[in-house]
């Protein structure tokens, strides 16, 4: 399992996304050229090829008439989504409805958006626009049985990527509570079984949770709102519910979610302007931004970065990145690590200036201090993952929370260490203890007054002695994570008094 996720953890989940979707789109051609799938090969190819042409255009079109950065895969996502659940073209009376689809669901982004924050799943109200403007809905067709294994395969791994098991699994678990109920309940079915089966197997219900339910834009960030987010679909999805004569369908049931992660959901798109980078570390820099209208959030919080440049590399233009600034701050603060061969989106950090063009959303995340400041806190993290730390602790100083924290810092060498000058003066409260470590065993200077080494087991329990009375965060890389998680396990903690900082791997 260790191998899958070093394996997912060095793709973003855009390209991921991306990846699956064309991944799929192959399987079929695969599947129709051995008579495997009621389509032909050549119909599927032209018909994705086609609706990414024209999504492509009417993105470039919009995207210079509001003056709006243009995402590098979101266009092709929406295409290939598109691809997967319109019927494949069969005669040229086809390529006016795949024009208008294609179209709608490109302009929805840009048209239904409050705050330059778009509403609805992009494909899901362009099919639903097309079923009650021209009578000619989603076939689905992605949800036959023969490509059950490919969505299913390639979407546990999109999950397993943005860690959102729990609104996915609460998403199945209300399909089948909702379909035994219409069905045994309601409609007196006499073979309430073979309809769950036919739902489960037969229809769109995998595809709609791995790829448009687990939408970032369009799905609540925070843990106990997904689960009300997929309970809340999972409850609608059957196709037996009605009002009236509307009949539940995957795109209105898309619909009805999507309205209340809005409702629930921070509900604006910043544009910052960018003010000025500040050397914290060895490699590493504070970005500082203005934000052009008041923004509200929780320390430890992170948000999703869109920042368009030319010559994007295969990791995109898009990154979530913890907020390492306070909300009593005026100023939006990131702390970015770099290094030798970086990213195309990193070598454009390091070129902005104040005209740079970059939007912030997506607000969210539950690595945040508990609403109890009686209880004790033990924050563990590694290189940059000191971020989130320094958010909260500076909130910690400027609120006058007398909270007991401690913090077990690890890093390769002394100067890579940041922010020391928040953690001393927390240090002299006496709200924080601060234990850095140094793991570069060649790199420790003379006088160094430090620990030296990873952080283990042992160096909790000598260092934190009362670690079961404490609430952990875990912030870094994945193997600092993984470890220090193993670690507290091995020494008792439950589960419930470890948290661990997210980054859906966008980096």
């Amino acid at each position: 399992m260790r191998y899958i996720d070093n394996f997912l953890d060095r793709i973003t989940m855009y390209r991921l996304m991306l990846y699956y979707l064309l991944a799929l789109l192959a399987s079929a051609v695969g599947l129709s050229l051995f008579g495997n799938l009621n389509y032909k090969a050549s119909s599927i190819v032209f018909s994705a090829a086609y609706i990414t042409l024209v999504c492509w255009v009417v993105n470039r079109l919009f995207a210079y008439v509001f003056k709006a950065p243009v995402n590098v895969e979101s266009v092709y996502i929406t295409a290939f989504i598109l691809a997967l659940i319109v019927t494949p073209i069969k005669t040229s009376h086809d390529l006016i409805f795949l024009t208008v689809v294609g179209g709608l669901a490109i302009a929805s982004k840009f048209i239904l958006a409050i705050k330059n924050k778009h509403i609805f799943n992009p494909a899901a109200v362009a099919v639903a626009l097309t079923a009650v403007g021209a009578g000619q809905s989603a076939s689905w067709w992605v949800g036959s049985l023969s490509m059950l294994p490919f969505v299913v395969i390639g979407g546990l791994l999109i999950v397993r990527k943005i860690k959102r098991p729990t609104m996915v699994f609460s998403f199945f678990a209300a399909v089948v509570v909702s379909t035994l109920f219409v069905n045994l309940i309601v409609l007196n079915h006499p073979d309430a079984l073979s309809v769950l089966q036919k739902t489960v197997f037969h229809s769109s219900l995998f595809f709609l949770a791995f790829v448009m339910l687990t939408e970032p834009l369009t799905s609540p960030s925070t843990k106990g709102k997904q689960v009300w987010y997929g309970i809340l679909a999972g409850a609608l999805f059957p196709p037996q519910i009605h009002i009236f004569n509307i009949y539940s369908t995957p795109e209105l049931t898309l619909l009805v979610v999507n309205t209340y992660a809005y409702l629930v959901s921070p509900k604006y798109k910043l544009t910052p302007k960018f003010i000025k980078k500040v050397n914290i570390a060895k490699s590493s820099l504070d970005f500082i931004f203005k934000p052009d209208r008041p923004v509200s959030y929780k320390p430890g919080q992170y948000m999703e970065w869109t920042l368009p440049h030319s010559s994007s590399d295969s990791r995109g233009n898009r990154r979530y990145f913890t907020l390492a600034s306070s909300p009593t701050e005026e100023n939006i603060r990131l702390g970015v690590k770099f290094y030798p061969r970086g990213s195309s989106f990193k070598k454009a950090m390091l070129a902005m200036n104040d005209s740079t063009s970059i939007a912030a959303g997506q607000l969210g995340g539950d690595f945040t201090l508990p609403v109890d400041q009686t209880k004790k806190l033990a924050f563990i993290a590694g290189g940059i993952g000191i971020t989130p730390v320094r958010s909260m602790v500076k909130y910690m100083l400027d609120t006058n929370q007398n909270r007991s924290a401690t913090l077990l810092y690890s890093a390769s060498t002394s100067k890579d260490f940041a922010y020391l000058d928040v953690f001393s003066e927390a240090e002299r409260k006496n709200i924080l203890k601060t234990v850095c470590t140094i793991t570069g065993t060649d790199t420790i200077p003379s006088g160094w007054r430090g620990q030296t080494g990873y952080i283990n087991k042992q160096m909790i329990v000598n260092q934190i002695p009362d670690y079961m009375d404490r609430l952990f965060y875990i912030s870094g890389s994945h193997s600092l994570v993984t470890g220090v998680t193993d670690a507290l396990d091995s020494i008792g903690v439950p589960r419930h008094q470890i948290k661990t900082d997210f980054f859906p791997g966008y980096a």
